[in-house]
């Protein structure tokens, strides 16, 4: 191999190991998955009132900045209602499965 290529593989490893480091510590993607699509996709589908929302919808950065400063002004009570821990692994699903990561999903 070529400098060029190691310096790419590199850049590849340092940011995915960087982004991987934002997500919520203690969160279960495969527990997230079933909690975003039984308390968010009532309103956040295509129809919904709530405009659609998707794992897509946001970078891992900015899906991280949601739960972390936004989430509590989340009109409504399925926020409120739920646990940290039910919180923490939506936002992991939706961390592990955003635009930006290595396997983006649209959760339909």
């Amino acid at each position: 191999m070529n400098w060029k290529t190691l310096l790419m593989i590199g850049l590849i490893l340092t940011a995915f190991t960087a982004t991987s480091v934002l997500a919520i510590d203690g969160g279960n993607s495969r527990k997230g998955k079933p909690l975003f699509k039984r308390n968010c996709k009532s309103c956040h589908n295509a129809g919904g009132e709530g405009g659609e929302v998707t794992p897509m919808s946001k970078t891992m950065a900015q899906w991280d900045r949601y739960f972390k400063k936004k989430a509590k002004k989340h009109p409504g009570d399925v926020i409120k209602n739920l646990s940290k821990k039910d919180l923490k692994d939506i936002n992991q699903f939706l961390f592990d499965k955003a635009a930006d990561s290595p396997s983006p999903e649209t959760c339909g």
